[in-house]
């Protein structure tokens, strides 16, 4: 590691040691994703001349991207599409396309990518566009009562018990394989994430992980750390390493100032959003309630007995409601959009868990005034973690538990089996999704605001982000926590079974009541176990014991 780039490093907040065991985790990060050390190592002038054309709009730090972008995006990398298409090809196709507009992301960038694709190949797309609060209820309602009307959906892997597991999808064609370079996934987003009874469905145009996002300048402030020290704070002002540091530094903040205005230390997001809010409580849990020696975290194996009422989860819900009161007014009301792109990015909030997008937002979103005082790493870990075999809480020997929260599995793009009548027709609907999951593409959206974070072992290339406009200790340390949490060896897994966001949503609502006070921590989590319950017999339990064991690896 070079001397500038440890002393930068030093500078946003990393010990020596964690300085050296990062750059010993990204060399294995490296060779556990199958990239080798050279995807990290290689000089940017081995990035393809197409890569660096395309990274250079609009350019990092020279504004919020348009749909002029997108679109030039766009055309610049349909050569993909043009082997395997001829132009024109698809004329009179309609196909209709169902995803989110979540934060002006997502549908509104598909659209931009793929209206240069329209034009090569002659077919039309219309859309169906979804906030992301809506988003579960929308897809549950089409399942249920067999109306399917899309003919492509934008779709989390998650939801392949629903929608896969159903027969609704179409088998992904080996051409589709080879145009979008299958193999250059990380490891986890491989089989068997995206298929079904070994078929695989899915093109994968994201990689999932809860990093931890947090404001260097603050635990760098010399003001604040020697009020911590005569405040009588245990240890060295810096980046809380667990959530038990979390919890104080959070409660230290309340009523404190920096540069002039109120600090706030950790912001929770306890309003409920479709389902997709539980995995910020999920986030939170993790470190407590996923022991290295057993895969399971939300329900026993071999029963699906829920384990969300045990004392880890409870200690997770506890921490929230104690924690709110230190954050900011009417917090109860803030969702993980108002947290991440009302909050964070514009200054409110000292550290906050979020996908990667808040990694590239920061440096390329308009509203961002945080670009060079953010760093990031793994979730934080725990003193103890809750042992569920034993029912005790034990201290490893090897310091604090860490458990990543993988949440989602990321976005993939799914073709419906309504098309499969249709040749033409499906091959445009594929098309389309191979162009919105191509490699070149895919390292665009990686970088600029997208809803999107890394996913191949190709977006690791340091070099190519640095050339693109980054600073390399941000970039290091941003990628270093994704690619950590991707391979870490206690990771929680998203477990693809048939009414996870049922059980999601479920939660959420219970949640509601308990921050708002109207219930205990424990009469909330007994109450979510109650629901939790009741979904797995309307599904089926010996159904749903086999495919949870299944999508832990246990079968």
């Amino acid at each position: 590691m070079r001397t500038g780039l440890y002393d930068r490093l030093v500078r946003a907040g990393a010990t020596r040691r964690d300085v050296l065991k990062g750059a010993a985790s990204m060399a294995a990060i490296a060779a556990a994703s199958g990239a080798g050390l050279g995807a990290l190592t290689r000089p940017a002038s081995a990035a393809s001349e197409l890569r660096s054309k395309i990274l250079q709009i609009p350019g990092v730090g020279k504004g919020q991207p348009t749909d002029a972008d997108f679109q030039k995006v766009g055309e610049l990398c349909l050569d993909a599409t043009k082997a395997n298409v001829k132009e024109g090809e698809f004329a009179g196709v309609e196909l209709t396309f169902m995803g989110l507009n979540n934060q002006n992301l997502h549908n509104v960038l598909f659209r931009g990518f793929l209206k240069p694709w329209e034009a090569y190949t002659g077919a039309k797309i219309s859309w169906i566009d979804l906030a992301q609060a809506d988003y579960n209820a929308r897809l549950q309602q089409s399942i249920a009562t067999g109306t399917v009307d899309f003919d492509i959906i934008e779709m989390g892997a998650p939801f392949e018990g629903d929608v896969c597991g159903k027969g609704l999808t179409s088998e992904m064609p080996d051409w589709v394989k080879k145009q979008i370079d299958f193999d250059d996934l990380v490891n986890y987003l491989k089989p068997p994430v995206g298929t079904w009874d070994g078929k695989q469905y899915r093109v994968t145009i994201d990689g999932d992980t809860h990093n931890f996002n947090y404001r260097t300048d603050v635990f760098a402030d010399a003001d604040l750390a020697k009020q911590w020290k005569d405040g009588g704070g245990e240890g060295e002002w810096g980046v809380p390493k667990t959530w038990q540091q979390v919890q104080a530094v959070t409660k230290f903040l309340k009523g404190k100032k920096f540069k002039g205005q109120d600090v706030y230390g950790y912001l929770d997001a306890p309003k409920p959003w479709g389902g997709f809010g539980f995995y910020f409580l999920g986030s939170r849990a993790t470190a407590y309630a996923k022991h290295p020696d057993d895969k399971a975290w939300l329900f026993d194996a071999d029963t699906m007995k829920p384990r969300i009422n045990n004392p880890a989860w409870v200690r997770a819900i506890q921490d929230v409601i104690d924690a709110l009161p230190s954050e900011p007014a009417d917090q109860i009301n803030a969702d993980p959009n108002t947290t991440g792109f009302q909050q964070f990015l514009a200054g409110t909030g000292s550290m906050i868990p979020w996908w990667g997008d808040i990694g590239s937002n920061v440096k390329t979103n308009d509203s961002s005034v945080i670009g060079d005082v953010t760093g990031f790493s793994i979730l934080p870990g725990s003193d103890d973690v809750y042992n569920s075999k034993t029912g005790k809480w034990e201290k490893l020997a090897s310091g604090p538990n860490y458990s990543p929260n993988c949440a989602y599995l990321g976005w993939g793009v799914y073709v419906m089996a309504r098309v499969d009548k249709d040749e033409k027709k499906k091959k445009a609907a594929w098309s389309a999704a191979a162009h919105l999951g191509g490699k070149d593409l895919s390292i665009w959206t990686a970088m600029y605001p997208s809803g999107f974070q890394p996913y191949r072992n190709s977006h690791f290339d340091i070099p190519e982000w640095v050339a693109a406009g980054y600073d390399e200790a941000f970039i290091t340390s941003y990628l270093k926590s994704e690619g950590d949490s991707y391979n870490h060896p206690n990771a929680a897994i998203e477990p693809r079974i048939p009414g996870i966001f049922q059980y999601y949503s479920a939660a959420e609502d219970i949640l509601a009541n308990t921050f708002a006070g109207k219930m205990k921590a424990q009469e909330g989590a007994d109450a979510i176990a109650a629901a939790w319950e009741k979904l797995t017999d309307q599904i089926g339990r010996e159904k749903q014991v086999k495919l949870y064991k299944a999508s832990l690896g246990l079968a």
